[in-house]
């Protein structure tokens, strides 16, 4: 549904277990809309964990926090003009605990830079320093249970210098965290 025509982050979790070996995936979004694609991938299967934060209620209309899969689905529904404060706090509270409960053994990141203030598709308040925050905090959680092993696929993002700024503070957090 949506925006994507292939789950890009959900075939490279496959293709790890598959090619790799990799036995535990997680896949953290923080993208403005729910990956309920992503969802559907992970829900019914415990060695992948999916996480999500994300406007709600928003297209596609799922991404509710009882929508737990096997308990290794964790959705984080934000209100619209939800801000940087509160957004952390949620990441602290619900997605970082669980993601150290998993213990992943490569951690992949969706990263949707459209929950940012100045993105005309929804109504989140994120900076771009929001952006680098979380992906610090992942990459915190990589080096912790996998290695250092992390991947990010870019997501949404429709306002070009709210993109590129996001992006920048993401990639900044990342090359910081090697």
């Amino acid at each position: 549904m949506g925006f994507c025509l292939f789950n890009s982050i959900a075939i490279a979790a496959r293709r790890a277990q598959a090619v790799h070996g990799v036995k535990r995936v997680a896949i953290v979004d923080f993208d403005v809309h729910h990956g309920n694609g992503t969802q559907a991938v992970a829900e019914q299967d415990p060695s992948l964990f999916y996480a999500s934060s994300h406007q709600y209620p928003l297209y596609p209309g799922t991404g509710s926090a009882d929508e737990t899969g096997l308990g290794n689905i964790v959705n984080v529904p934000l209100p619209p003009g939800t801000e940087g404060t509160r957004f952390r706090r949620a990441f602290e509270a619900r997605i970082l605990p669980a993601l150290d409960a998993f213990a992943p053994e490569l951690l992949l990141v969706s990263a949707g830079f459209d929950a940012h203030r100045a993105d005309p598709l929804a109504g989140l308040e994120l900076e771009e320093d929001d952006f680098g925050w979380v992906t610090a905090r992942l990459a915190e959680a990589a080096r912790r249970h996998a290695q250092g092993r992390m991947m990010s696929v870019l997501e949404g993002g429709y306002d070009l210098r709210a993109l590129a700024g996001s992006a920048a503070s993401h990639v900044f957090a990342l090359m910081k965290a090697a």
